[in-house]
């Protein structure tokens, strides 16, 4: 880059992705004086036009998000290789799957002169399903053959969690003294701001409808909580997703017969965290899940998994509890410690808040993010000033 101001494309998967969780890292580019790119699949006018007003470009590109053509795959890559190409950017960042791969290999072929990935989590190729078999040993397979690829052509991995970069290094994927570890993509602590927890025990989920979120435990453990426990609200927010392992209207509609409160697709996910006193998230590998920094910013306790990126967020006993991932019973105890004890979530409820403050401030994480945009060039990070960052004791490997 020259200096700390260039061009910097950034390559998504889905074009809501970039307003809703990389809105505050494309703002603090462009305040910093940098031109920012957006390219993404399904870039609408509401979309390109919340893009606008943040001061950045939005450039639409054909994606089959979760396609398995490889022909459609080239196509792809040629296309963003035509649009750098043009474009001319100094740095391309590129996070999820199909852009780090293939949009790594198009920045290298247009000559885009720093290519940077962030990986946001590993997803179905490297998380077996409930029920693995031929077809999804041969998807990890090609995933980690694509990866090796397109990784190999990047200046900077980041990753989200220390268990998912010490996978990739371990695999040979990327080359260690490439990478580093982020907290998540962190939280703007002003959007998500703290509310007390409502009167009562109520629980709520927010996810795409796939298997590999813990969505079919989830729905068990209410289940049996209904039974046990009648007045418990147990809520789910969410849609059904076309991935491979994606939950089916018919199963939706029998989790709902049996007294799951469905909130369907939410625009807004404040007011479902504010009225729940207890926020659960039973997945079986995140890279940091953004909906449990939201509960942890607004003040919620948090029940999640003892798997890779969930267990980074919460401490056992003190601000939640991790649970056994695929396991219903794990899930259905922990939820009944909370039913047990109504105080109990107000309690660890300041304490995910704390730790929200201390760890996952979104300025933090876009110092760091940027800083290996533009290869840690003078002023180019610091610019989030605080008094030092204390410890945090409460969460595990950090």
């Amino acid at each position: 880059m020259r200096g700390d101001v260039g061009h910097v494309v950034v390559l998504a998967s889905y074009a809501p992705s970039l307003t809703n969780f990389r809105g505050s890292l494309l703002e603090e580019m462009v305040r910093r004086g940098w031109r920012v790119t957006a390219v993404a699949p399904d870039m609408d006018t509401r979309i390109a036009d919340a893009l606008a007003r943040m001061g950045v470009e939005a450039a639409p590109v054909i994606l089959a998000r979760t396609g398995l053509n490889p022909l459609a795959d080239v196509a792809y890559c040629d296309a963003v290789r035509r649009l750098l190409k043009r474009l001319g950017p100094d740095v391309l960042l590129a996070y999820t799957a199909k852009p780090v791969i293939w949009g790594s290999v198009a920045g290298f072929l247009a000559g885009v002169p720093r290519r940077v990935a962030m990986i946001t989590g590993l997803g179905y190729a490297f998380t077996p399903p409930d029920r693995p078999g031929l077809k999804h040993g041969m998807i990890s397979q090609a995933a980690s053959l694509m990866y090796r690829l397109g990784l190999k052509l990047c200046d900077r991995v980041l990753f989200q969690n220390p268990d998912d970069r010490a996978q990739f290094v371990a695999m040979g994927l990327v080359r260690a003294d490439r990478t580093e570890v982020t907290a998540g993509s962190g939280i703007d602590l002003e959007r998500f701001s703290p509310a007390p927890p409502p009167t009562g025990t109520s629980f709520l989920m927010i996810a795409r409808l796939l298997g590999a979120k813990g969505v079919r435990q989830y729905a068990a453990a209410a289940r049996i909580l209904k039974t046990r426990w009648p007045g418990t609200d147990v809520r789910l927010a969410g849609w059904i997703d076309p991935g491979p392992d994606a939950v089916s209207r018919d199963e939706l509609d029998c989790w709902i017969d049996q007294g799951l409160t469905y909130l369907g697709r939410l625009e807004d996910v404040r007011p479902a965290l504010t009225n729940a006193a207890v926020y659960v998230l039973p997945s079986y590998r995140e890279g940091t899940p953004r909906s449990v920094l939201e509960a942890l910013a607004i003040g919620r306790a948090v029940i999640t998994t003892d798997a890779p990126g969930c267990r980074e967020t919460v401490q056992d006993g003190v601000n939640g509890f991790l649970v056994t991932p695929r396991d219903v019973d794990s899930l259905v105890e922990a939820m009944e410690r909370f039913i047990l004890d109504p105080d109990l979530a107000a309690t660890m409820g300041a304490r995910s808040l704390a730790l929200a403050r201390s760890k996952y401030d979104v300025r933090r994480v876009n110092d760091q993010v940027i800083a290996a945009l533009a290869e840690a060039q003078p002023g180019a990070r610091n610019t989030y000033s605080s008094q030092p960052e204390p410890s945090t004791p409460m969460v595990r490997g950090s």
